[in-house]
């Protein structure tokens, strides 16, 4: 059966509810396809200690400011997942689930999109599909041969399950840090960075990081020097978890190993630590398989853009893969302004 629709959302999780809100209001026809069962996108599927960087006044959606959570300043994930089901529920967007895209092709005036439940006909697409669904495993030599157990961000729940074993937290962003602090009391811990870590200060969170990412839009859309954005203040936001473990001491970095073992992992210089599991906290590429029948692909896997907008393909528009595809995109607070522009200009295009 092919349905038709103004616009289709693909990914009904923080950035496909953000682009639902603005839909509505500019009375657009539109549907959000969710390849999850329930709401509350890849947030759901956190491990069981991870907190927002910033208190909840500063991690909302555009139109609902999300709810504190009592006892903590800084919400957790559970916290994340109900109000998104909330805001769902609020503005009554038409979220269509469990819904797996499989591709989207051009078809005349239409862009067609295939699902496993069946296809609909859009004149605009909004891909909203984020990154957790596409882990990233650098190629380092000996993961073949290593005899314990290896798993991604994705992967991880909780520190019980590696009570004392020794662990290896390769990583020195947020996700290697908190998930370092998570185990550095009940095991074994080697944490590993490719350089030393760079914390920001302790004052800083998440409201200051999107501060520091939009003035360096401005900045270079103005003509001025690139001031760096969140680049320029370091690499770890210091939550208090974070913040405990590294003033207690146990957060030390070790440079990162040249290969793994059968039995851990082995520095340039001989050196070898004995590991039973080997965390892989090395990031996410971009998931965008869904978008190949269209051949758009750049460097790097990046589609091409201005703002939001595929260059190649003005009906399709692509929300909240970070950076490239707004300031802070990939945050709850961030994802508001690049939600609305994409929305605007496609209502321009279906305008007659």
């Amino acid at each position: 059966m092919t349905q038709h629709a103004d616009v289709v959302v693909i990914g009904g999780g923080q950035s496909g509810l953000a682009a639902g809100y603005y839909l509505r209001r500019l009375g657009l026809d539109f549907v959000i396809l969710d390849a999850g069962s329930e709401p509350g996108g890849a947030w759901q599927h956190a491990w069981d200690s991870l907190h927002l960087f910033s208190p909840a006044a500063f991690s909302s959606l555009p139109g609902r400011p999300m709810p504190v959570q009592s006892g903590e300043m800084y919400p957790d994930a559970g916290h994340v997942v109900h109000y998104l089901a909330d805001y769902e529920q609020r503005y009554g967007l038409p979220v269509v689930r469990p819904v797996s895209v499989r591709g989207v092709h051009r078809d005349g005036a239409f862009l067609r999109v295939e699902g496993d439940t069946g296809t609909w006909l859009a004149r605009a697409v909004i891909s909203a599909t984020g990154t957790w669904w596409r882990p990233f495993l650098p190629a380092v030599p000996g993961r073949d041969v290593f005899g314990g157990r290896q798993l991604h961000t994705v992967e991880y729940r909780t520190p019980r399950d590696f009570a004392g074993q020794r662990v290896v937290v390769v990583g020195g962003g947020n996700s290697g840090a908190q998930i370092a602090a998570d185990l550095a009391y009940d095991t074994e811990l080697t944490w590993v960075t490719q350089r030393p870590p760079r914390f920001l200060a302790d004052n800083i969170d998440g409201r200051a990081l999107f501060d520091a990412a939009t003035a360096r839009r401005r900045a270079l859309e103005e003509g001025r020097s690139d001031t760096g954005g969140v680049a320029s203040l370091g690499d770890i936001v210091a939550v208090p978890p974070v913040r405990e473990a590294r003033d207690a001491g146990l957060l030390k970095a070790s440079p990162m190993f040249t290969r793994l073992t059968p039995h851990g992992v082995q520095w340039a210089d001989g050196t070898l630590a004995e590991a039973e599991a080997v965390i892989w906290c090395t990031g996410f590429r971009p998931a965008l398989s869904h978008l190949a029948p269209l051949q758009l692909r750049g460097s790097r896997g990046h589609i091409p853009t201005t703002g939001t907008r595929a260059i190649d393909e003005p009906r399709l528009h692509l929300l909240g893969y970070g950076d490239w595809t707004g300031p802070a995109s990939a945050t709850l607070i961030g994802v508001g302004r690049p939600a609305r522009d994409a929305t605007r200009e496609i209502a321009e295009l279906l305008t007659p």
